[in-house]
């Protein structure tokens, strides 16, 4: 295909009298001025540009896992992030003007919402806090014709209707056109009411519009709610994009349903690492207590401190110090967090040849820091987070041996990951269940034999005799079978872990029984399943809900050990 043709104009930079002059403990900012989509709400717009300057979305706050996300849970970042929030591409999904004026003077919106939304979170009806919510017929209609089925989408069809039945089923005619409480059946987040469509909306839709469609008929009743209230804030919710922009065509407020995402800005997920700045030890050694103890058969150092620093650390969390200076660097480990008081404890140095793992020492900060994870014992549940050619699936299943062959702390290794091809499918797999999964476990088998070529001294046979003795302690399983499971005394190994949703996730991580531990591996820049986002991937779930429990521990990989083709293909392509 030809090439486009090349800019005939440069690029406008900011000129230096534009540049700010910063004066003692005053802000400034630029003089740029931000432009706000034209839209034809003409009641709304001049309130929506009072807002123009500040963020359209917010990152969500770490809530309790049993607190449901909700459309207004979303707080302003810390100002004591050490890094700003910077709009990811993709990612970000702004709220309509409509609704940043109704959130800046408090009124309550009704969000009509599209029948995706429903069957992609059944429990989205729960959560949108003190917002009432409307659903057209046109919507229920569409859901009967989904129920159908034991794909997910019919599932979630059927628990959105049987969550409506519930709550319209004591109700009289008279009660629905005043709005049944969302509250009835427990939520007691969920403060709005329940509309549904009673009656015909009269509503003009542009000429050219196919009438009978769907998608149609919910915009006209967009239209004519607004034509009946004209007081009330009303917002179309729907995760159809050229839905959403078809309503922004038409004037009417549209956005997307945001309470499915984790985090709307990536940049801000727990790295499971922080740097502690070079006059750490000035500012908090005062009072520091030190002792030695002898754990799992390995002499740790612990530091008991206090300090500024403290409130910011999470249990489980790695701190280092690399001095310029030429002094030696610290690695350790928070283990206990007691108000303002924080216990560290150094780290075994997995890169020396002495402590190798099955043959394998770390090449870097990171691979140590997830080692001591992997070889803890103490330390049930490990996410590992990386771009290609980080080493964590040669880490884990290198941890995984040494723990099952050497040290005898589990019985089995059990590796399982999701079948979504990155291309077209090839169609289905003759054998077993553990053939079938074959082809997809091809990381696995490379990394088993970079883990047999570690011994040189055991000859041809015995590197086959290893090889067989290692293939009979690994069990390949595929997801579909999962629900109901125990697993005793298994190492699990969850690979490609971003194409799970967070429902999968739970009903994988909750397959632990006694003595069984999880490693969770991933990239979330790599997700293959359709309708997954960084913000919304089940690891990114676990990863955010587990950071600071005491049993579990994250690690971020940043430098690739593959190869340097590898490495200088992440970065340039």
């Amino acid at each position: 295909m030809p090439l486009p043709k090349l800019p005939t104009k440069p690029a406008a930079l900011l000129s230096v009298q534009d540049y700010p002059k910063a004066e003692a403990g005053k802000a400034v900012k630029p003089r740029i001025a931000v432009v706000e989509p034209i839209t034809r709400n003409k009641e709304i717009a001049p309130q929506a540009r009072d807002k123009a300057a500040k963020p359209a979305v917010k990152p969500v706050e770490s809530r309790r896992t049993d607190k449901a996300p909700t459309e207004k849970s979303r707080a302003p970042a810390n100002s004591s992030t050490d890094k700003a929030i910077k709009p990811a591409e993709g990612h970000i999904r702004p709220k309509s003007s409509t609704s940043r004026a109704a959130d800046k003077s408090g009124v309550t919106k009704l969000f009509v919402l599209d029948t995706n939304v429903l069957m992609h979170d059944p429990s989205s009806l729960f959560r949108f806090e003190e917002h009432d919510i409307y659903l057209p017929m046109v919507t229920l209609e569409e859901l009967d014709n989904h129920k159908k089925g034991m794909s997910e989408v019919a599932r979630n069809a059927r628990q959105v209707s049987r969550s409506l039945d519930a709550l319209v089923g004591d109700i009289g005619d008279d009660q629905i056109d005043h709005g049944i409480p969302l509250s009835k059946l427990g939520n007691k987040d969920a403060k709005g009411r329940l509309f549904f469509q009673t009656k015909l909306q009269n509503a003009d839709l542009p000429e050219g519009l196919p009438v009978g469609k769907a998608d149609n008929q919910i915009l006209g009743v967009v239209r004519g709610l607004e034509a009946e209230t004209p007081g009330r804030p009303v917002v179309l919710v729907s995760k159809d994009i050229n839905m959403r922009i078809k309503a922004r065509a038409m004037g009417l407020p549209a956005e997307d349903y945001f309470n499915d995402h984790v985090l709307e800005d990536t940049d801000l997920l727990y790295s499971g690492i922080q740097q502690l700045p070079d006059d750490f030890w000035i500012k908090h050694g005062k009072g520091i207590e030190s002792w030695q103890e002898n754990k799992h058969g390995t002499g740790y150092t612990f530091y008991r401190l206090s300090g500024p620093l403290v409130p910011t650390l999470l249990v489980n969390q790695f701190v280092f110090i690399e001095p310029k200076n030429g002094e030696p660097a610290f690695y350790g480990q928070v283990t206990q967090i007691n108000g303002k008081t924080a216990v560290l404890q150094t780290l075994r140095d997995y890169g020396h040849a002495k402590n190798s793992v099955w043959g394998i020492t770390a090449r870097n900060r990171e691979q140590n820091f997830a080692l001591n994870l992997l070889m803890n014992p103490d330390c049930d549940f490990v996410t590992l987070l990386g771009q290609a050619g980080t080493g964590k699936t040669l880490l884990a299943l290198a941890a995984g041996l040494a723990q099952v062959l050497e040290t005898k702390t589990y019985n089995e290794i059990i590796v399982t990951r999701v079948t979504v091809p990155v291309g077209e499918d090839i169609g289905f797999l003759p054998g077993t269940e553990e053939e079938k999964m074959g082809p997809w476990m091809g990381a696995f088998d490379d990394n088993l034999e970079v883990l047999n070529k570690s011994d040189s001294d055991a000859g041809e046979w015995g590197r086959a005799a290893t090889q067989d003795l290692i293939r009979s302690r690994i069990k390949i399983k595929s997801l579909n079978f999962m629900r109901g499971r125990t697993f005793v005394n298994k190492f699990l190994i969850i690979d490609e872990a971003q194409n799970l949703t967070p429902k999968q996730m739970k009903t994988l991580v909750t397959r632990a029984g006694p003595g069984t531990k999880i490693i969770c591996l991933g990239n979330i820049a790599q997700i293959d399943t359709p309708y997954l986002t960084e913000g919304s991937s089940g690891l990114t779930y676990v990863v955010d809900r587990f950071k600071g429990w005491s049993h579990s521990g994250h690690v971020t990989l940043a430098r690739g050990e593959r190869s340097r083709l590898a490495d200088h293909a992440s970065d340039v392509l």
